[in-house]
């Protein structure tokens, strides 16, 4: 009879990327939320957070990505540079 030990392969870390995706996906949804049982103003913040993933698109800079940095957080693929 042999016995078998399970080897534990721990998940990555979550990067940089991951971080601001949850994130801004987070935002949207709750200001879209917001704009349905508060005000419809709450859009603003909508079209805020979306401007700013289109900007970061073309020129890297993301405020929340150099946070996140700062703190040590792996940086992934789109924020490593």
């Amino acid at each position: 009879m042999t016995t078998q030990t399970a080897t534990h392969v721990p998940a990555p870390a979550t990067t940089i990327d991951q971080w601001v995706f949850r994130l801004a996906g987070t935002f949207v949804l709750a200001s879209l939320a917001l704009s349905q049982l508060h005000s419809i103003h709450w859009l603003w913040f909508t079209a805020f957070v979306g401007a700013n993933m289109l900007q970061a698109s073309f020129t890297g800079f993301c405020p929340l990505a150099m946070v996140l940095g700062r703190l040590g957080v792996r940086t992934g693929p789109a924020f490593g540079k």
